[in-house]
């Protein structure tokens, strides 16, 4: 809205906040919009705050603006004018709302981790940036990559689905103040009239979340460079205060990790230096994801200079404890009380139970109502999911809803507790308790019975390898692909087509087996050894495997940020898991009898299943998990007797649902392994069990992956500078087949065959021969075939070279 506008109804805003819309769509007013145009009419501001909220849009606008950017198609303007609308909308949601504290910066065109080092002036050298305001060029390189360079690292947000881009720092870096992002934000918002809190990650969290840059010992301080970004900081805060604003979000969440005294002793010294610079600014700390260590909390709630602490009570509720053992007099506490991880409606009632006694530890007016994280974790808007079943949705509320419900939340709190809305939430948490579309006994009692015994394959996986091999007859470095091939916008149309029943099931049919054709001679042209039908079916690995699974509810637009404008649309689990009929064994068995090589089927594991869905929150994630194994295990077998012996099981998500705490990691990783044994212990020797893994730290769970017990694994390795590798160098031995990626498919760059080669023969320094296997980092679905053909081209070729010179080396 123009501003001459917004000065217009500012006699009106003074005085009323009126508004008919919500989540970017206009509501019918009818008697149904009483209860939410309550919201609309508050009569003083709330104690109500929000960690941060989604930045695609409700219809993905910012993922078509920034592709559309990147393919040269449209021009910086255009991608800021799309962001800029987005921005204000969602401002202005949460203005209508009644939310309080409002945050700004949370927006970003790639990750806010790389939004922090863009303000930090940290860019790696390759990128050729020379000072002044860092702009898109550079700025998307970092996170892309470009035609002469390699994109920085990425990696999984702490467990969540969302990626970072890891800052890459040593001692030569030299910090300046290079992107003004936060200031500009906070001052867009307030032109529009609306006051926000800036929310920036904390200095002491981004050295911890960073890696030594190339060439930097790897026992390199992090925090060292403290002192060196502190000044930074400094200048931020500086024109953030002369820009009017009042409150500053630092988001720490590293603070729930398991922290020695010396990182701990980082915090005290950040703020302890920034608490002048801070003076006349509140200051929150906000941590989420998992409790609050004791020591940790201890720290946090000494910092120098800090108005109030932000806790994550849905997954931290061990940090309610501490909070009543002590809470610093004086301070804010921003309660976590709505979850930002899940899209369940909030069981009203019980948080308010929580919120009044908070409130008589810490005092009426020092409670501030909260999510327990940011919300973009999760979808963004209800209103548009006008197809989802009526019964389930009622349980639901997504990113704008969960705004209204802290809200609520906080009206209730004080003294205004809307009646009509609490007791809708009532019946509907009622309804998902009692509903029989939630409970399968026989399903309860099956995976129940999973839980007292082992489940192995037989025999050893170096026999297993050589019946294997013996059926394969593979060359030494076989190559594969992980999976998916491009999705084209013919092949999306056929997918949509079919789905509004545009064609007929023979005409879908006919189109999918043209393209896994296709997909196939390309494999036999550029001579790939263990080839994929490409999953030109598949809409996303997880949503494709849930629309055929019982238990399992899809949205339309129910997606979520995994990466720079890469979105997911995770599938709802509402209730227990079954497999009515055989999900993928048509299209693996059509795909192998095109080919007389081998031919993967393609799986995705449970606990990736698990992980990348929006989970039910009324029953333990194992129990869950193990329900989903005997699914894949039916389907498993189902294509082991269809004559397919190249069987992939991916587990993407195995390393990210790995508790932040130590003392919590042996008992998901027990449950996890174990989920994954389940779906192949029955197979024959001569079934080849693949897996897959992406972006994540291995290493600290490499013995855990060996436990899983696979033929071959298949893992992220070129963007992370054979980070994976060094464990090997340490003396562990893997005697399975592994694929460590040689080059990354998340880069539009081709890299070429020399590259690669080098890649290899890194690894063959620290892998044998016999066992290694030559791939891609992860699925192709994303690239387009100009840049696939030539990148596989080039692999084969650095495979080939290498076998030559393996054979000339004996």
């Amino acid at each position: 809205m123009p501003q001459a506008s917004l000065n217009s109804l500012a006699p009106l805003r003074s005085s009323l906040r009126i508004s008919i819309t919500f989540g970017f769509a206009s509501l019918p007013l009818s008697s149904n919009c009483l209860s939410f145009l309550r919201f609309s009419f508050p009569t003083r501001a709330m104690a109500s705050h929000i960690v941060g909220y989604p930045r695609m849009g409700p219809k993905r606008e910012l993922k078509f603006a920034l592709e559309s950017f990147w393919d040269g198609k449209s021009s910086a303007d255009d991608l800021q004018k799309v962001s800029a609308d987005l921005r204000s909308s969602i401002w202005k949601q949460m203005a209508d709302a009644g939310i309080k504290y409002i945050p700004s910066n949370t927006f970003s065109y790639y990750d806010q981790v790389l939004d922090t080092t863009a303000m930090l002036g940290a860019v790696p050298p390759r990128y050729g940036w020379n000072g002044g305001e860092i702009g898109f060029d550079v700025f998307f390189s970092m996170a892309r990559g470009n035609a002469s360079v390699p994109a920085m690292e990425m990696t999984k947000w702490f467990d969540t689905n969302y990626h970072y881009i890891v800052p890459e720092l040593g001692p030569e870096v030299k910090f300046s103040y290079a992107s003004h992002k936060a200031v500009n934000e906070f001052r867009e918002a307030k032109s529009l009239g609306i006051d926000t809190v800036p929310v920036i990650v904390g200095p002491v969290s981004y050295l911890l979340l960073s890696k030594p840059a190339k060439g930097v010992e790897k026992s390199f301080s992090l925090l060292s460079l403290l002192g060196n970004i502190l000044p930074v900081y400094k200048e931020v805060v500086a024109e953030l205060k002369a820009a009017g604003a009042t409150w500053i979000q630092f988001d720490e969440p590293t603070l729930v990790k398991d922290l020695d005294s010396h990182q701990l002793q980082a915090f005290t010294h950040a703020y302890s230096e920034l608490e002048s610079s801070l003076s006349g600014l509140n200051v929150l700390i906000e941590t989420y994801f998992a409790d609050v260590p004791a020591e940790a909390f201890k720290t946090l709630t000494s910092l120098k200079g800090v108005t109030g602490y932000g806790f994550d009570l849905v997954r931290g509720t061990k940090t309610l404890d501490l909070i009543k053992g002590g809470f610093p007099s004086g301070k804010y506490l921003f309660a976590g009380v709505v979850d930002g991880r899940n899209i369940w409606a909030n069981d009203l009632a019980s948080s308010l139970d929580t919120l009044s006694a908070l409130e008589a530890i810490v005092g009426k007016d020092k409670l501030v109502v909260s999510t327990s994280c940011s919300l973009l974790h999760t979808a963004v808007d209800l209103v548009n999911e006008t197809k989802l079943d009526k019964e389930i949705k009622s349980w639901l509320a997504f990113a704008a809803q969960k705004v209204v419900e802290v809200n609520a939340l906080a009206k209730a709190l004080a003294g205004q507790r809307d009646e009509a809305f609490f007791s809708s939430n009532a019946t509907a948490q009622a309804s998902r308790k009692s509903s029989p579309r939630v409970t399968n006994e026989a399903v309860q009692k099956a995976a129940a019975a999973l839980k007292g015994s082992d489940h192995r394959r037989a025999t050893n996986v170096s026999a297993r390898l050589d019946a294997q091999q013996k059926q394969l007859n593979l060359p030494i470095l076989p190559t594969t692909t992980i999976g998916s091939f491009p999705q084209t916008m013919d092949l999306r149309r056929v997918r949509r087509e079919f789905k509004a029943k545009k064609i007929s099931e023979e005409e879908y049919v006919k189109a999918i087996t043209e393209e896994i054709s296709k997909v196939v001679k390309l494999q036999e042209e550029l001579d790939i050894d263990v080839l994929v039908h490409g999953e030109p079916e598949r809409n996303d690995m997880v949503e494709y495997f849930g629309e055929q699974l019982s238990g399992f509810a899809f949205t339309v637009n129910g997606w979520v940020q995994s990466y720079g404008s890469r979105c997911v649309k995770p599938p709802i689990i509402y209730g227990d898991v079954s497999r009515p009929k055989a999900m993928t064994v048509f299209w693996s068995s059509l795909a192998q009898s095109m080919t007389k090589r081998p031919m993967k089927g393609m799986l995705t594991g449970p606990v990736t299943i698990l992980n990348w869905s929006f989970v039910r929150n009324d029953q333990p994630r194992s129990e869950t998990c193990y329900q989903i194994a005997l699914a894949i295990k039916d389907e498993v077998e189902d294509l082991e007797k269809a004559g397919v012996t190249v069987i992939q099981i991916d587990e993407a998500a195995l390393r990210e649902g790995l508790p932040l705490r130590k003392s919590e990691e042996a008992f998901y990783l027990n449950w996890a392994v174990h989920s994954f044994r389940i779906t192949n212990c029955g197979v024959k020797d001569t079934t080849q069990i693949h897996t897959h893994m992406c972006y994540s730290n291995f290493n600290d769970i490499i013995h855990s992956i060996i436990d899983m017990d696979a033929d071959v694994i298949t893992i992220e390795n070129s963007r992370s500078d054979e980070k994976l590798l060094s464990v090997f160098r340490e003396g562990v031995k893997y005697g399975a087949g592994i694929g460590p990626g040689v080059y990354d498919i998340h880069s539009p760059r081709i890299p070429s065959t020399e590259e690669i080669a080098d890649r290899i023969n890194k690894m063959l320094a620290v892998l044998e021969s016999n066992i290694l296997w030559v791939n891609p980092d992860c699925g192709l679905k994303t690239r387009k075939y100009t840049e696939v053909k030539p990148a596989l081209s080039n692999m084969v070729a650095a495979a080939k070279l290498l076998r030559q010179q393996l054979g000339s080396a004996k």
